[in-house]
């Protein structure tokens, strides 16, 4: 039998009816609804038990599931990050419904969930893949934590620090030195999140490159820096007789305290994310459309002129 996941917030109501609402379109279309145990036992708690019949799996068997054809993720884009650090080693597409407010990685907005539930019955999509990040902590020349990012890895001062000191470099070789709030290494699909709020640039994602953005940097060079997708990002937070914390976060959730003498490092992952895409329309649309951008006056190209 085909199965499509469905995930959640299970703590918003929305979202729980939302799920309810999915899950009966698809058992009505042939399709086994699958739900992740944690998240199923809240809604549960808040619902009673649901009317469609829902396959509940474990949290950790999710890497054993070998008939999952899509993951349809009901929420913000928190919910979206959520969901592909849980899903991105299985190779299963996500198709993002917004119920939330800018919804920047969602493909689909509150209102037209049923149409989203039957184009994905119907297979009526395309996968874009989206390069992501796989990221490295020494401490002493010794690893000490791996993670996986989608959107970015920031390090950021801790809360007991005014400003932290770095070193930045490209490639194992330095770049520069200096006292900020932290740094975004970030891929072009986070390049729209908080490398943009730190004055990174946006980058489109069909281009392949890494970010690198200083936040609040105290330099004379603090800029932004898009390199290759094949360059090694690395950032080396110094250890300062005044004694300074640092955190390691990666797409918003808190992976570790970094120890005064910590080398974080970011590659391109060696496991890219897929989305299933609904619009056809391109990146440029969805940019302005998401960020409420100012057009008017626009007037395109002249007739029978190519458009370049």
């Amino acid at each position: 039998m085909r199965s499509i996941a469905v995930v959640l917030h299970p703590h918003r109501e929305d979202a729980r009816t939302a799920a309810l609402a999915a899950c009966t379109t698809l058992e009505k279309d042939g399709i086994r609804p699958v739900m992740l145990a944690s998240e199923y036992t809240v809604l549960v708690e808040h619902a009673g038990p649901p009317d469609p019949r829902i396959h509940v799996i474990a949290d950790e068997r999710i890497g054993r599931l070998t008939d999952l054809e899509l993951v349809m993720v009901l929420g913000g884009d928190g919910t979206i990050l959520r969901a592909a650090q849980k899903f991105h080693r299985t190779g299963v597409p996500i198709m993002g419904v917004n119920l939330g407010h800018v919804g920047f990685l969602a493909e689909s907005e509150k209102e037209d969930l049923e149409d989203a539930v039957h184009r994905a019955v119907a297979r009526d999509y395309r996968v874009e893949e989206r390069l992501a990040l796989d990221i490295t902590v020494f401490h002493r020349g010794r690893e000490i934590h791996r993670a996986w990012a989608l959107n970015d890895a920031t390090i950021e001062k801790g809360v007991n620090s005014r400003m932290i000191e770095l070193v930045c470099g490209v490639d194992q070789r330095p770049v520069s030195t200096f006292g900020c709030d932290g740094v975004i290494l970030a891929t072009p699909t986070g390049s729209t999140a908080y490398a943009f709020s730190a004055g990174g640039p946006i980058v489109w994602p069909e281009v392949e490159a890494l970010l690198m953005v200083p936040i609040s940097a105290h330099a004379l060079f603090s800029e932004p820096l898009v390199v290759a997708p094949s360059s090694r990002l690395g950032v080396e937070f110094l250890d300062t007789p005044t004694g300074t914390d640092a955190v390691l976060w990666c797409d918003g959730r808190r992976e570790i305290d970094l120890p005064p003498g910590s080398r974080i490092e970011a590659t391109r992952a060696r496991t890219p994310m897929n989305f299933a895409r609904l619009a056809e329309g391109p990146f440029t649309d969805r940019l302005v459309a998401k960020f409420q951008l100012p057009v008017s006056g626009w007037r395109g190209p002249a007739r029978g002129e190519d458009a370049q």
